[in-house]
């Protein structure tokens, strides 16, 4: 996970960065508070600067002279070479790897903690594997390459066997080949990103070379070359599959299986057109799930069945974060809806996009396979072009949670038109135990406490349901 820097902090590290020899050495005589500072707070400011500003310091004083060389966190980045119009282009280029070597030649001994090198312009397939070569040697633990490639990229042997590495990010828009023997004994997060696998064989040894994987993460890759792969890790604890955006046409839907085998998995999501065959296994009560699923309604039958695979894989759950689009792809009027199954440990529901007209039917299809849910989200609120049939919520197909476990409603979103207000008084109607309805206003106010007071009257003037339901304005 990305680490999170509070405000106080970016504020020394951007008053740090406008600092000036000038300013450190202190002309008027003043006292030099920054350079009196103990290393191990300069070092962790240092640790947030591009690598770049780092060794710029070393011109600051003699207490800062050898100060960078013993930062842990290194990032190189040639990004900034993109909007760079200035005279003398390819010289920076040379500049730019001629820091990148020199740096880590100059580092001895000391040890490297995080690595992190994007190379955009000036990628050289020798240079960067003599570089990781020397990061690996100082024990580097989080490793995070960026790399724009344009021909099949080998991870070098170095990087593929290192017994200190707890984090690997790749990101690079090439084939991805890996050595035959592969292995990261100690290896905690993956995360794949753009990356082309080349076929079932290596695919497999490098999700099978990782024992103590807890979190794995496989965004916008290619798998155009396989035809099945198995995860099975029973240290995973989060998986993140996202296959979004869709450019291709309908007949790349073919795909690969992918098999999902972990026993210990806590967070699982996915995000895509289920070009993929997705199979889960063995998957924990206490899990929480996000799934996204857009319909192409070329392949809409192909589209519902893996849907609905995939939700049976599901189906010992307790918590999930569905879009509407995802719940429309499971009750195509082609399939059999007794295909999906009764989720019967699932107790909080949130939906992640606005509920739309054609997404109220598949909505309440869904729900009457919830039988024990305690918690329903609607976090985007409604379509402002919905329109409701009074019959959307008729007492003739209540879902059963809805008389029997159903506690509490949020409604974010909320801007207090009619049809908001139908649409809960309804709610509030069938849902016989509810005890809390939350509404979150909009952030553009519907009004004042004069106005939610007018709105919560509208609400409490019902016929029937729970007598005692507390409403709330968040």
């Amino acid at each position: 996970m990305a680490t999170v820097v509070s405000r106080s902090r970016w504020h020394t590290i951007n008053s740090f960065k406008r600092h000036t020899a000038l300013e450190v050495h202190n002309p008027e005589g003043g006292e030099d508070e920054i350079s009196n500072l103990p290393d191990s707070i300069l070092l962790h400011i240092l640790s947030y600067l591009p690598t770049r500003d780092v060794v710029g310091t070393c011109i600051l004083s003699t207490r800062w002279k050898n100060l960078w060389t013993c930062v842990e966190n290194i990032d190189f980045d040639d990004s900034f070479l993109y909007s760079s119009r200035v005279f003398g282009y390819p010289m920076k280029v040379t500049s730019f790897m001629h820091l990148v070597h020199r740096f880590l030649q100059l580092r001895e001994k000391s040890v490297i903690k995080k690595f992190r090198l994007s190379c955009r312009v000036c990628f050289s397939a020798s240079h960067v594997c003599s570089w990781l070569s020397t990061v690996i040697r100082h024990n580097v633990e989080d490793l995070d390459l960026c790399l724009f490639v344009e021909e099949p990229f080998m991870l070098p042997q170095c990087v593929s066997s290192c017994k200190t590495l707890t984090s690997l990010k790749l990101e690079m828009n090439c084939v991805l080949e890996l050595p035959t023997s592969t292995y990261f004994p100690f290896l905690k997060i993956l995360h794949l990103c753009l990356v082309t696998f080349r076929d079932d064989s290596s695919t497999q040894r490098l999700l099978s070379s990782c024992p103590m994987l807890q979190e794995l993460a496989i965004l916008d890759c290619e798998w155009m070359n396989l035809k099945q792969v198995a995860i099975s890790i029973s240290s995973l604890k989060s998986l993140i599959i996202d296959d979004l955006p869709f450019f291709g046409s309908t007949d790349d839907l073919n795909g690969c299986k992918i098999k999902i085998d972990a026993e210990n998995l806590t967070f699982f999501k996915y995000s895509g057109y289920l070009s993929n065959e997705i199979c889960l296994y063995n998957i924990s009560p206490s899990a929480n799930a996000s799934i996204h699923i857009p319909i192409l309604y070329e392949k809409r039958n192909q589209i519902a069945f893996r849907a609905v695979e995939l939700f049976r894989g599901l189906h010992k759950i307790s918590a999930a974060r569905i879009s509407s689009r995802a719940i429309e792809s499971l009750f195509i009027a082609d399939i059999e809806k007794d295909r999906l199954p009764v989720f019967y440990s699932l107790t909080h529901l949130e939906l992640s996009m606005e509920l739309e007209n054609h997404s109220i039917g598949p909505l309440k299809e869904l729900l009457q396979c919830l039988p024990k849910l305690q918690s329903l989200h609607f976090s985007e609120g409604l379509d402002p072009c919905i329109h409701l049939c009074e019959d959307d919520w008729s007492s003739r197909s209540v879902p059963p949670c809805f008389l029997s476990s159903l506690k509490t409603v949020k409604y974010s979103n909320f801007h207090g038109n009619d049809t908001e207000i139908s649409f809960l008084r309804n709610l509030l109607e069938i849902a016989l135990v509810l005890e809390k309805l939350n509404i979150v206003c909009s952030k553009r106010p519907f009004g004042d406490l004069k106005k939610q007071k007018e709105v919560e009257d509208q609400l409490r003037s019902r016929h029937g349901g729970s007598v005692s339901c507390a409403i709330k304005f968040m």
